[in-house]
């Protein structure tokens, strides 16, 4: 019997429990997959802890992306066949060592990307394509400002963001991970348990400050974030890390210099078949080329899940992680 960590009510890491799971077998549009690495992400959490609600309720099997192989077809997919390497990034039901799933929300995963890689940089590496390409389209000149630099998706961001000619500042929380940030494109990374960023901005930047602010933090780093920005500059938050920003008034952003402010997320950005494949197809050829590199710095089994969250939680991860089943 295929195995996968179901979820029957909120709580803490220990309501991850470890059980049988029957796939089921594709109808007409999906296939049937068996993951070979799944990726660990802070969304998980969030549906895990109740901060965002289940979809389709309880149980549940959290995570967002995933690499396999395809096992079988339902009607009706003509493009895929047994054997291919696959990979995907959509809400939840990632963890578990067989899924059922609709074929158009994945993608092949090309000869030079590892199954551990593309499962390790779906979710991560799509949401910085959308980021630097789409919500501020980032070009050679920018200074951009990105807090949790050695988190999944800043080791991505930061080296994507350099190879676009960007000035890339980060803020992080120990010397280790600061190391770890620099060496992934960050030109400047800020301890920010030790230093004011909105002075280190301030600072490294000569009083200009940045074009945009890329945020998956919240509540801690706001309202400080929208100090860090230059007049019509963006703040874009894309997480909570921390919990939720407060309700703001509109006024603030005309305060603080006329800037815009977004709340984007991937599965609008890559709603359209079109959009997905132009994403995936962006991210596989940018790590292709040596311009961005991904490391797995962390690899659990499936069965330690909670583990796994609870050390992502306690911020003692860095970079990406993945579930082996």
């Amino acid at each position: 019997m295929s195995k996968a960590i179901r979820i029957h009510a909120n709580g803490g890491p220990e309501v991850l429990a470890y059980e049988d799971a029957d796939p089921g077998q594709p109808g007409e549009g999906q296939i049937l997959i068996r993951h070979t690495a799944i990726g660990l992400n802070f969304i998980d959490v969030y549906y895990r802890s109740g901060l965002y609600p289940p979809p389709g309720g309880f149980p549940l099997i959290p995570g967002g992306e995933a690499a396999g192989v395809v096992l079988a077809l339902g009607t009706g997919v003509n493009w895929l066949k047994p054997g291919d390497r696959i990979a995907y990034a959509v809400n939840v039901g990632a963890y578990c060592e067989k899924r059922v799933i609709a074929a158009d929300r994945v993608v092949k995963v090309p000869d030079g990307i590892s199954d551990e890689q593309a499962a390790a940089m779906m979710l991560k590496g799509m949401t910085a394509e959308y980021l630097l390409r789409r919500t501020f389209p980032v070009k050679a000149g920018d200074t951009i400002l990105y807090h949790a630099a050695a988190g999944g998706v800043g080791l991505i961001l930061g080296q994507w963001a350099k190879h676009l000619g960007a000035t890339v500042i980060g803020t992080a929380s120990s010397a280790d991970k600061i190391e770890l940030a620099r060496a992934h494109g960050f030109d400047h990374v800020i301890n920010y348990k030790e230093q004011d960023f909105v002075a280190g901005v301030a600072a490294l930047t000569g009083g200009k400050k940045c074009d945009v602010v890329y945020d998956s933090v919240g509540a801690d780093t706001f309202p400080a974030s929208l100090d860090c920005l230059r007049p019509l500059g963006m703040f874009v938050s894309f997480g909570q890390s921390s919990g939720p920003i407060p309700p703001f008034s509109m006024s603030l952003l005309a305060q603080k210099g006329s800037i815009f402010a977004t709340r984007p997320t991937l599965f609008v950005y890559n709603a359209s078949r079109e959009d997905l494949v132009k994403s995936a197809e962006a991210l596989f050829d940018v790590v292709m080329s040596g311009a961005v590199e991904i490391k797995i710095n962390q690899r659990y089994a499936l069965k330690d899940a909670a583990k796994a969250q609870a050390d992502l939680e306690a911020r003692k991860t860095t970079g990406t992680t993945v579930l082996i089943p």
